[in-house]
């Protein structure tokens, strides 16, 4: 008995969207246009007021999360909040205040943030701004406690 195997053959099909020519292929140009029906269908676009174009909005890329970014703004967050007295120096062990020098490295923090708005990671922006408003307040707090401590010494110095 002999069996007759049936002839493979396979297809092959051109998947590249364009023709030699370099136009857009017939198929690719139908394709397009069912995919935008489609996402029409599943987002309708919200009725305008009468008079008012449509703004159209490109879709906005997600930024992705880079660490150097990250450890770049926690590094002048840990300077800030240093010379804010978090720290003691550890040849005296006091706390080291130097509001001048924090309102420096605050503001550094503050332009990096005015300049990469819109470019940052959802995460990134929430780090950026948790840590300006932690050390805006501590800065706020050190500087009415040395504002006091400067009118204390004042009025002590003017007593007899």
């Amino acid at each position: 008995m002999s069996e007759h195997k049936k002839e493979e053959s396979f297809r092959v099909i051109d998947r590249r969207p364009f023709t030699s020519e370099g136009e857009l292929r017939k198929e690719v140009v139908e394709e397009q246009e069912r995919e935008a029906k489609r996402e029409a269908a599943a987002h309708p676009p919200a009725p305008a007021e009468p008079g008012i174009a449509p703004v159209l909005v490109p879709p906005a890329e997600t930024a992705k999360r880079s660490p150097a970014f990250e450890n770049l703004v926690r590094m002048i967050g840990s300077n800030a909040a240093m010379v804010l007295g978090a720290y003691a120096d550890p040849r005296t062990g006091q706390p080291v205040i130097d509001p001048e020098a924090a309102r420096e490295l605050i503001d550094m923090l503050d332009a990096l943030h005015e300049k990469t708005k819109g470019n940052l990671a959802p995460e990134e922006d929430t780090l950026l701004l948790d840590l300006l408003g932690k050390l805006k307040m501590t800065y706020l707090e050190i500087n009415q406690a040395v504002a006091a401590q400067a009118a204390t010494q004042a009025k002590a110095k003017t007593r007899p």
